[in-house]
């Protein structure tokens, strides 16, 4: 499977993804396809079932919902993914703050899989491999 994964023009920018290795990768190419069908990443996280989602039921309006439609093998695959990154800071960090603001442990994994996506999918758009965000160091004043 790898090999095959590998043979493709994405692969390496998917694996440059902290989080995703071959198998993983190969996976979640399988289920996505060709990324230029969907005109914007929030088109994406909907496939995903990763958009956010509210009902309502009489007068009340619910927000924020866990959505049990879209394609369910991406979205655990992303779901997979984004566990796997935790160990990476930039990750750990955006996992924690969604920790501190109230969410439980698969809500904050699934709203990191969620900004995990839209990455992946500037980066397929443009066919750039994943660089990690270093802050610019300004020099003190004195």
């Amino acid at each position: 499977m790898p090999y095959f994964f590998f043979a493709r023009p994405e692969a390496a920018i998917l694996v440059s993804l902290p989080g995703i290795g071959p198998r993983l990768g190969a996976r979640i190419l399988n289920e996505l396809g060709h990324v230029r069908r969907f005109p914007s990443a929030a088109h994406l996280a909907s496939y995903a079932g990763l958009g956010p989602a509210s009902w309502r039921s009489g007068t009340s309006l619910h927000h924020d919902a866990v959505r049990h439609f879209g394609n369910q093998r991406l979205k655990n695959a992303l779901f997979q993914a984004a566990f796997a990154s935790l160990p990476h800071t930039p990750s750990r960090v955006y996992y924690d703050r969604k920790r501190q603001a109230g969410k439980n442990h698969r809500q904050a994994t699934l709203c990191l899989a969620r900004r995990r996506l839209d990455v992946l999918y500037a980066m397929l758009i443009r066919g750039e491999p994943y660089r990690p965000h270093t802050p610019e160091r300004h020099p003190q004043a004195a």
